[in-house]
């Protein structure tokens, strides 16, 4: 399970041969808009990483498909208005992943091994990501039966995948089974996406999930006063420590907590400005895809567009600067960088409009 995110202003998008967002008048707008500017950028992704039945394929993990990548699909999908795209994805996922006796999805699939779905158990974020969509979509597309769909994994999710604390808020596990440990329990930052979970905790009356998101919040402003925010730790009632056999560096999960909380408009949050003054250390054109938490140095570098814009936006968030420096988009991107990118953009359009360029 370690594997490996009130709109203001958009400015508009070009395809030729990569994607950008060039110069625009800034302008409050709807969905339609958000559609309308970012609108060759979602087809590019589409086309790349979504075949014709529904699958959202990583072709850097055996062209498999998780849960997550379902779940990212969909929500992008659905605030994009593509119903037709939303559709086969939703279809595909209900066939082959969710396949449990509850609500959760299985996390992968495999195209080539003899069983397909050789692990029931789920992850977390894919099915928090999935609710967010489905209820998104139920929303854009007036279709309550996605809304229905979405409240059956949020109690689903909170039946299964909180764990309480004495004197402290809820967490929400990287799955239904397999993370706890003698001592405590694993714990993975960027499974929790505070927006997402809002959201669906207000919509479904939920407040066990709202509290999961403030405690992740939390959490992760007492990991950033002595680093950047770690992919796991072990969760203890004495302390939150390195996870045995897992990365505690900041590495390709954990890049995804400032975009989260930038998204969720924690703009000036510990995790944010934390990976940003990492990420100011890097060379130009590049940027940290592994950040060492006992001396914020980078480990490893990456020229992908997708990891410079998650960046881009932290650093823009936490100097409160006016236009990200965020790359043209490359439709040839693996899925996960281009995720991210997408992601990215998204989040700058919602949350900070400021970091739109001028």
């Amino acid at each position: 399970m370690n594997r490996r995110e009130l709109l203001a202003s958009l400015c508009a998008t070009s395809l030729s041969g990569a994607l950008s967002l060039p110069a625009a008048a800034l302008a409050a707008t709807s969905g339609t808009g958000l559609e309308a500017s970012l609108r060759d950028v979602w087809e590019a992704w589409r086309d790349a990483n979504m075949d014709a039945t529904g699958r959202v394929i990583d072709r850097l993990q055996k062209s498999s498909s998780h849960s997550e990548g379902q779940a990212y699909g969909m929500l992008l999908a659905a605030m994009m208005g593509d119903r037709a795209a939303f559709e086969r994805m939703d279809a595909w996922t209900r066939l082959n992943l969710a396949i449990r006796q509850d609500s959760l999805m299985a996390w992968r699939w495999l195209p080539d091994a003899p069983v397909r779905v050789p692990d029931l158990n789920n992850a977390s974020d894919g099915d928090l990501f999935r609710a967010w969509a489905l209820l998104r979509a139920a929303q854009r597309f007036e279709a309550p039966e996605y809304r229905a769909a979405a409240e059956a994994i949020v109690r689903d999710l909170a039946k299964s995948c909180i764990v309480h604390r004495p004197g402290a808020d809820p967490l929400l596990l990287p799955a239904a089974r397999g993370f706890e440990t003698e001592a405590g329990f694993l714990y993975n930052p960027c499974y929790t996406m505070p927006l997402a979970m809002h959201e669906l905790a207000t919509e479904f009356n939920q407040p066990v999930l709202a509290a999961a998101a403030r405690g992740a919040v939390e959490l992760a402003r007492q990991l950033a006063l002595e680093g950047v925010v770690p992919d796991w730790v072990e969760v203890t009632p004495q302390a939150v420590g390195p996870a045995k056999g897992f990365s505690f560096d900041a590495g390709y999960e954990a890049m995804r907590v400032p975009l989260y909380f930038v998204w969720s408009g924690l703009h000036d949050h510990p995790a944010v400005l934390r990976f940003a003054e990492a990420q100011s250390r890097v060379p130009p054109g590049l940027a940290a895809t592994r950040i060492s938490r006992g001396t914020g140095e980078a480990l490893s570098t990456s020229a992908e567009p997708g990891y410079k814009a998650i960046a881009a936006l932290a650093t823009c968030s936490a100097r409160q600067e006016v236009g990200a420096r965020i790359p043209p988009f490359s439709p040839g991107a693996p899925y996960y960088p281009a995720t991210l990118q997408l992601f990215a953009l998204l989040a700058q359009a919602e949350a900070l409009p400021t970091c739109v360029p001028l």
